[in-house]
């Protein structure tokens, strides 16, 4: 059993991830942060720009690690030690909840985009209908976290 935590760079993200960790270590069991990129490669370049300087998907991987374990240890200082960083390929939405399903876990939290009185972003809505277990959805800028 695990709490996974959704990073996706929004303003919650860093509220989203003390949270997840308050959680984790609640319930006692490992906390697995996520993030998704598209791993597509360009279809061709913009005309302003040529096509080496364009990312390769293996370039795109590399930058989503960095930001997942950059966010991990801005919100959790020493303690993101613990935390188990996956990168995934492909919808984050439906990847995510494969990897939650996988990992048996026991809490999704997200960060939510925006107000909480405006609709969830897609991934958001994605994951909660589809999620194996209960979602916590983590307001942008919850500061008391």
């Amino acid at each position: 059993m695990t709490v996974m935590v959704s990073i996706d760079g929004s303003a919650g993200t860093g509220a989203a991830i003390r949270l997840a960790a308050r959680e984790a270590r609640y319930r006692n069991c490992p906390l697995v942060a996520v993030t998704a990129y598209s791993g597509q490669g360009p279809l061709g370049a913009p005309a302003a720009r040529p096509v080496a300087t364009l990312r390769a998907p293996a370039d795109e991987k590399v930058e989503a690690e960095m930001i997942l374990r950059e966010a991990v240890e801005s919100a959790l200082g020493d303690d993101a030690v613990g935390v188990e960083c996956r990168v995934i390929r492909g919808l984050a939405g439906r990847r995510f909840v494969e990897a939650a399903r996988e990992a048996q876990a026991e809490l999704i939290v997200l960060a939510a985009r925006g107000s909480m009185s405006l609709l969830l972003g897609t991934v958001s809505q994605y994951v909660l209908r589809h999620a194996p277990c209960p979602v916590l959805v983590v307001q942008d800028g919850s500061t008391d976290v």
